[in-house]
């Protein structure tokens, strides 16, 4: 009979890791802790002194720090695969799970699962042919050396990687190679953790490569049991159940999901709520229950797409509270002000407001910090407000208690200009057309990252036909929407050329929008 090891990468919790460790303990398999070094000694000195007598338990043989998306991950992992083919030589199956994975299967089906067809899980498609990869980078993951976390030294990271991009530094990847793309909660049979663990050993050029690819516990496992297993023994498939979110984010599961997750064709579940106290307790006793009588439906992810596709257009359950009414009204007129240049679009709105009592907000699709109203957390973040932009602008509509408003957007937000025109509103656009110096564009490219003080000047002079045409390309993409009332603003004609344009598009007297386009140094950088 199946004997598994379990490999757990944790961090925090150490109560929980072990009731973890014993829960999975108490039917005879194994287990590998490696507890992340970032986490205080004191608490991995708890879970060792909790769990010494129990002779099924090891830890990996070091303890690193360990960051999303790093080889750091995939080190911890070998180091505690490493201990846990030392310490039990009659484990048949080695298992990757996290803190926040439990077993929704009793041990008795998990082992008679794998006891019925001599193969590996993990999930392997080809990095380059298949769709795993939704957005982001992708062969960029590999064929750029990435030695910064993403996460917490972002400018470093993007830094690193734009300036190998412009200087050409790629590198190839290891012709033996195919790469190939999962989940990393894998399970894989003791030959194939030996046969990996033999090949780390006998091949530092690929381990170089690995070391520098941009999250490697996708890609590392999944290309060598590709490489050295045969296709006819693999399962391109995770035993862990997981979902994501259209936001890229994991599902997490609660105290009422218990008989959805028993129905899933999974023996794991990943991500369990830490506050589902009754479900991970339920969940604790079943895996040493011995039961076997699992009705599977599978129905989870079909189920959660379901009820999340109502949920995008107000059927869910019920209408959240903003969603009653998913317009910002018929009678109400939302000005929209588009410019690439935000200090020209603010300097427009400032005279504005200073001539006429019309509302106007600055970028608040663009930046954190525009001031805004407390309308209770709708607009506290960048991604709130664009997810839930009707709800928001209906809201702002009422706190000025006004029916004309003026929001400013970048010339890339075509998105946002096109849902909004598609509302029963009256939507008016007023595209503000400036000139670009190649001293602006330099100031653009290094203000969103694509070029640092230190750049070189040759450099600069091959980046800067490329950022001039991406300005033109989003003025050009917001003709060709072809907006209804869409005015321009343009820096190249006179205040007399411009003063039309304004009247029209705030519905004011020719002197009040001649005294706009007056505005002294409007277009000045």
């Amino acid at each position: 009979m199946a004997r598994i090891a379990f490999i757990l990468l944790c961090h925090k919790d150490p109560d929980a890791i072990v009731r973890q460790a014993e829960q999975l303990t108490a039917v005879g398999d194994y287990i590998s802790i490696h507890f992340d070094a970032r986490a205080p000694k004191e608490a991995f000195d708890a879970i060792r002194t909790a769990l010494k007598d129990n002779p099924n338990v090891t830890y990996a043989t070091k303890r690193i720090k360990c960051g999303w998306g790093e080889w750091s991950l995939v080190e911890a992992t070998l180091y505690a695969v490493e201990a846990a083919v030392a310490a039990f030589p009659r484990a048949t199956h080695f298992y990757m799970v996290s803190g926040d994975c439990m077993a929704i299967k009793s041990a008795a089906y998990a082992k008679a699962l794998l006891d019925a067809d001599d193969v590996d899980y993990i999930e392997s498609f080809d990095f380059f042919d298949s769709d795993w990869i939704k957005t982001g980078l992708k062969e960029e993951r590999l064929i750029y050396r990435h030695w910064f976390n993403e996460r917490t030294q972002k400018w470093r990271f993007y830094n690193s990687f734009w300036l190998q991009r412009r200087l050409g530094l790629t590198r190839k990847i290891p012709e033996d190679l195919q790469i190939m793309i999962g989940s990393q909660w894998w399970c894989l049979r003791r030959r194939t953790i030996e046969w990996i663990l033999d090949f780390t050993r006998q091949r530092p050029d690929v381990m170089r490569f690995f070391r520098t690819t941009w999250i490697p516990d996708e890609t590392f496992f999944q290309t060598l049991v590709r490489h050295l297993v045969p296709e006819p023994e693999i399962r391109s498939r995770t035993l862990t159940f997981l979902m994501f979110t259209d936001y890229g984010m994991p599902v997490t599961f609660y105290n009422d999901h218990y008989d959805l997750l028993l129905s899933q064709d999974y023996v794991f579940a990943r991500k369990i709520s830490p506050e589902a106290k009754d479900l991970k307790d339920r969940l604790g006793r079943l895996y040493a229950s011995g039961r076997e009588d699992f009705k599977v439906s599978n129905e989870g992810r079909k189920l959660f797409d379901f009820l999340t596709g109502r949920g995008r257009i107000g059927r869910r359950f019920a209408p959240r509270f903003w969603e009653t009414e998913t317009s910002l009204g018929r009678e109400r007129e939302l000005m929209i002000v588009a410019c690439k240049k935000w200090h020209v679009a603010k300097r427009l709105t400032g005279s504005i407001k200073h001539h006429t009592n019309i509302p106007a907000i600055d970028y608040l699709f663009n930046e954190e910090d525009t001031p805004l109203p407390d309308l209770g957390g709708i607009q506290t973040t960048l991604e709130k407000r664009t997810r839930h932009r009707r709800a928001l602008m209906r809201m702002l509509f009422d706190y000025y208690d006004t029916d004309r408003l003026i929001i400013c957007l970048d010339t890339a937000n075509l998105d946002l200009m096109q849902d909004f025109f598609s509302d029963r509103s009256t939507t008016r656009l007023l595209e503000v057309e400036c000139e670009f110096t190649d001293d602006y564009l330099v100031g653009h490219a290094r203000r969103i990252g694509l070029a640092g003080e230190q750049t070189a000047q040759e450099t600069l002079e091959q980046l800067l036909p490329t950022i001039r045409y991406d300005v033109v390309y989003e003025s050009d993409r917001i003709r060709e929407a072809g907006f209804p009332s869409h005015l321009r603003l343009r820096q190249t004609v006179s205040a007399e050329e411009n003063t039309p344009q304004i009247a029209e598009f705030l519905s004011v007297p020719e002197d009040v929008a001649r005294g706009i386009a007056e505005t002294p140094h409007l277009f000045v950088d």
